[in-house]
């Protein structure tokens, strides 16, 4: 494919971020709700897109308060349809639409479930090809699960879009002053909250209703809530731990990595320019415009760029 180069109608980051986010009309792709036991007590829901048995199959991880219904999941799926491969979902706990059960839910570190997902979808399918997409906290999460697998890693080859590598300047950047960065913070905050007071009415002697509500920034509702509840002394240590950086240069499968360098969410220093170009396993595609998760392309209709893109790489490596 040819670099990307934004719509002449839609230039801004912002613009770019917002239109894709809410404004893009969600591709209708068939699938199939499953629940999967686990054996901590929870459950996972994943949802499936049926094809013929010997195609590949795609496992996709959603963002931060997204699910398998966000736009650019949907819109990853369409591509893998169009090439007649099956697709897989995830839908990180208390992100399909029902509370998980226990205290503990996903963050943008939480490797284990991505894990366990790519597990069974490997078990099921074990002679043909399987293939991953991760967007923004699931890039990140797809990031360090490869970096922590190594070569280990059972899948022929992997995409990660708009991936936030830096926890810690990426919550800065939202938590930033600006009208934009207060919206994108608020929407965040809102459904995080909602969930974690929910949690709160449950648990109420390990989770203080109180210190949900008094969060105003996402590194205040890591400090006092995603922190200690995942088993991190706060929200610098759950940056430190949990971002996908550092596990860049341990990847041991085609990886292709695109950011924009004008995403609102991620600034361009969080970028792993030098680890990417010394691993010869990993793609690092930037570009001076895309916003987060945007990359809206096309001189009158909108298509999506990154998503033709990534399936574009995941089919050379079947």
């Amino acid at each position: 494919m040819e670099p990307f180069e934004p719509a002449v109608w839609l230039r801004g980051r912002h613009a770019q971020t917002v239109f894709a986010t809410l404004l893009r009309p969600g591709p209708r792709v068939p699938l199939r709700r499953e629940r999967w036991e686990l054996a901590d007590g929870d459950f996972l829901d994943v949802d499936r897109m049926e094809g013929p048995a010997s195609a590949p199959l795609l496992v996709v991880l959603h963002g931060l308060e997204g699910s398998s219904s966000s736009h650019y999941v949907r819109g990853l799926l369409a591509q893998a349809r169009a090439r007649r491969w099956r697709g897989l979902a995830l839908n990180f706990r208390s992100c399909s639409g029902e509370p998980n059960r226990l205290l503990r839910s996903y963050h943008s570190g939480e490797t284990g479930d991505a894990g366990e997902a790519i597990r069974r979808a490997r078990a099921e399918s074990a002679s043909a090809p399987l293939l991953c997409a991760g967007c923004s906290l699931g890039g990140n999460v797809l990031v360090k699960w490869l970096g922590e697998q190594g070569e280990a890693a059972a899948v022929s080859a992997a995409v990660a879009l708009s991936v936030p590598f830096d926890l810690a300047l990426c919550a800065d950047a939202l938590d930033g002053p600006g009208a934009m960065a207060w919206v994108y913070r608020t929407r965040f905050l809102r459904s995080l909250k909602a969930k974690a007071l929910e949690k709160a009415s449950r648990f109420s002697d390990r989770l203080d209703g109180e210190k949900v509500r008094a969060a105003r920034t996402l590194r205040e509702f890591d400090q006092a809530i995603t922190g200690p509840l995942h088993g991190f002394a706060g929200a610098e240590d759950y940056y430190a731990q949990s971002s996908s950086g550092p596990y860049v240069s341990r990847v041991r499968v085609p990886l292709l990595l695109l950011n924009a360098e004008d995403d609102p969410f991620i600034p361009a220093r969080c970028l792993p320019r030098a680890a990417a170009g010394e691993n010869r396993f990993v793609d690092l595609e930037t570009f001076a415009k895309g916003g987060h998760l945007g990359f809206v392309a096309g001189p009158l209709l909108p298509w999506y760029w990154a998503e033709r893109r990534a399936i574009e790489f995941l089919a050379a490596h079947v």
